[in-house]
C-alpha cells in the first residue's frame, strides 16, 4: 500500500504513521532500527528496493531523504509505503524541495524510532566527513560506497583522512568471502610464510584496493596490485611461498578456481555480491568495525607506497597468473562440467520416468494380486462339497465275545 501526503509537515507525518498502527496493526511493531537513506530522486527507486529486500533480514523503518528541485517552492512531499510495498519494513519518503533540501536532519528527527539504533546510508555521494554530517551524527554506523565515486581511489583516501568508530564502506563488504576463501587456503598446511603477494583487478575497483591493503595489513610483506581495465573488478589473488604459489582466479567473474600445491584445482561459487547482500551484512553489526580501520589507517598507506604494474607485466614475471590463459583454462573447466552433468542426466532416468515404471510396476502387481483372488473364489465356487453318511448298526451285528457273555 502507498499512501502520497503532499506538501506535509513532519508532525503531520508522523501523527499518519500513528494512525496507521492504530487502524492497520503492527505497521511500526517489531522493527530494530533505523535505516536513514540520503539519496536523490534518481537513485531512490534502486536503493529502496535493496532496503526492502534487507528488511527481511533485518525489520526496520526505512526513511527515505531525497533530495528533489533546490530552486523550486519550500516544501516536504512524503509518501508511506507499507505491507507488499515494503518488504518486512515501512518506507517513508522524503522529498525536499527549495531551501528545505539543505535541513534533513531536522526532518527525520522526528521520525526516528525510539531506543533503537540508527544506521545513515549514503549509496552514492557521500559528506566529506560522515560521522560530522548533521545526518551522519545521528547514526551509530554510517555506510558509504566508494565504488559509486567519479574516482574510487581518491574517495578511500577520504575515508581513510576523515575515518570515525563506525565508519564502513560497501566497497569493503564486497571483499568479505575473497577474504574468508584466502583466510581458509593460509590455514591449510604447510604453514609456511608468504614472501609476495599480488591482487589484480580492475583500475577503478576500491574493493581490489581495499583486499591488497588488507593483505599487506595482515600478512606483512610486499603486495603488488597489478591494473586491469576498468569494470573488471577482482581478477584474482596469488600467494608467494617457497612450496609453491596459492592463485584464487575468478576468471569468468562467476566461479573462482582455487589453486594450491599438491591439491587438485577446486572451482568455487563466487559471484560478484549484490547491493542487497552487502547492506544485509552491514545491518548484522551495529559496533565499529575494527579490522576496517586498520586497513584504512595502515594497509592502504603501505599499499600506496608499494608497487603497481600492469596485469601482463606481472604474468610475464610468474608473479600473477596470466589473464588469457586463465580465462581459457575457466572456459574449458566450464566445459567440462557441463558435458559432465550432462551424461549424468543421460545416464540416470528421469523422475518422470522413474515415476512411470512405478506406478505401471504397481499397477501389474495389483492387477496379478487382483486375478490370483478371483480364481481362488470360483475354484471353492465351482467344488461340491463331501458328504457323509451316517452309519446304522443291526441287531445281529453285535460282537460274539458280547453274545458268549450274555448265555
Amino acid at each position: 500500500m502507498i499512501i502520497d501526503l503532499p506538501s506535509i509537515s513532519s508532525a503531520a507525518l508522523n501523527r499518519k504513521l500513528v494512525d496507521l498502527r492504530d487502524t492497520g496493526g503492527a505497521v511500526a511493531l517489531g522493527r530494530v532500527l533505523t535505516l536513514v537513506i540520503v539519496t536523490d530522486e534518481h537513485h531512490a527507486e534502486e536503493a529502496i528496493d535493496a532496503a526492502n529486500q534487507a528488511s527481511r533480514e533485518h525489520p526496520c523503518r526505512v526513511v527515505v531523504i531525497a533530495t528533489a528541485n533546490r530552486r523550486g517552492a519550500d516544501r516536504m512531499d512524503a509518501q508511506i509505503r507499507v505491507g507488499g510495498d515494503a518488504g518486512a519494513s515501512e518506507v517513508i519518503v522524503l522529498r525536499l524541495y527549495g531551501k528545505l533540501a539543505a535541513h534533513g536532519a531536522s526532518v527525520v528527527t522526528p521520525l526516528l524510532l525510539a531506543d533503537s539504533p540508527v544506521v545513515v546510508w549514503w549509496p552514492e555521494d557521500a559528506p566529506l566527513s560522515p560521522s560530522e554530517d548533521p545526518i551522519g551524527a545521528m547514526g551509530q554506523r554510517r555506510i558509504t560506497d566508494a565504488a559509486e565515486s567519479r574516482s574510487p581511489r581518491r574517495e578511500l583516501d577520504r575515508r581513510r583522512e576523515n575515518y570515525a568508530p563506525g565508519d564502513t564502506d560497501l566497497a569493503w563488504t564486497r571483499t568479505t568471502k575473497w577474504r574468508g576463501l584466502l583466510a581458509a587456503a593460509l590455514d591449510q598446511p604447510p604453514y609456511e610464510p608468504v614472501t609476495q603477494v599480488t591482487v589484480t583487478g580492475a583500475t577503478n575497483s576500491p574493493s581490489t584496493d581495499l583486499l591488497a591493503a588488507w593483505l599487506s595489513e595482515t600478512l606483512k610483506c610486499e603486495v603488488v596490485r597489478a591494473r586491469m581495465p576498468s569494470g573488471t573488478g577482482i581478477f584474482g589473488v596469488r600467494l608467494l611461498r617457497r612450496g609453491g604459489p596459492i592463485d584464487l582466479v575468478r576468471a569468468d567473474g562467476n566461479v573462482a578456481t582455487l589453486s594450491q600445491p599438491g591439491q587438485p584445482d577446486r572451482r568455487i561459487s563466487l559471484p560478484r555480491r549484490s547491493l542487497t547482500e552487502c547492506l544485509a551484512e552491514e545491518l548484522r553489526r551495529l559496533d565499529p568495525d575494527e579490522i576496517y580501520a586498520a586497513v584504512l589507517s595502515h594497509g592502504l598507506p603501505r599499499l600506496t607506497a608499494s608497487r603497481s604494474v600492469a596485469a601482463s607485466t606481472a604474468a610475464k614475471k610468474g608473479a600473477a597468473p596470466a589473464p588469457g590463459e586463465s580465462r581459457r583454462q575457466a572456459v574449458k573447466a566450464r566445459q567440462h562440467e557441463e558435458a559432465t552433468a550432462e551424461a549424468i542426466q543421460k545416464a540416470t532416468p528421469s523422475d518422470s520416468t522413474t515415476s512411470r515404471r512405478t506406478r505401471a510396476s504397481s499397477a501389474r502387481s495389483t492387477a496379478t494380486k487382483t486375478t490370483a483372488t478371483r480364481r481362488a473364489a470360483t475354484k471353492s465356487t465351482t467344488t461340491k462339497p463331501t458328504t457323509t453318511k451316517p452309519t446304522t448298526k443291526r441287531a445281529g451285528d453285535a460282537k460274539p465275545a458280547a453274545r458268549g457273555t450274555a448265555r
